[in-house]
């Protein structure tokens, strides 16, 4: 009589470890995958005095995603990649053009983590990039 009840034990154990494989979740890290920033495209004569929010969010390879605003480094750049003093950007993402600054220029902005294997950088370029990092862009104009 004792092992009619084995297919019910097997059967509980079985559903026992499935349960809590799936509560566990995934064992892999969850990683940036793109960084995108809204608006995509603004001109600072259209925001009151020319101080333009701007907003990161992220894509990541695991649920929450996207997931907006990310905490991230800001900065600006010329669209060719060079560095700029014409446009300041606050570390919340506001963006302001420096007096007597005119044309196009890149906002960018990254998440500080990292791709896997490169956590041991410094460097950041002209345009947020470098070392791994996964950098969004975004044009201002100024008046």
């Amino acid at each position: 009589m004792q092992h009619r009840f084995l297919p019910f034990l097997f059967l509980l154990v079985l559903t026992l470890a499935a349960a809590i494989t799936l509560a566990c979740g995934s064992s892999s890290p969850r990683t940036l995958q793109s960084v995108s920033i809204t608006p995509a495209t603004a001109n600072a004569q259209d925001y009151p005095n020319g101080q333009v929010p701007f907003t990161a969010a992220g894509d990541y390879t695991t649920r929450p995603s996207p997931v907006s605003p990310i905490s991230a480094t800001w900065g600006a750049c010329t669209t060719d990649g060079n560095t700029t003093t014409a446009v300041t950007v606050s570390s919340s993402g506001v963006a302001q053009c420096s007096s007597g600054a005119s044309g196009t220029y890149q906002v960018w902005a990254f998440d500080e983590s990292l791709i896997p294997g490169t956590a041991n950088c410094n460097v950041v370029t002209a345009c947020g990039g470098g070392c791994g990092r996964v950098t969004g862009t975004a044009q201002l104009t100024c008046p």
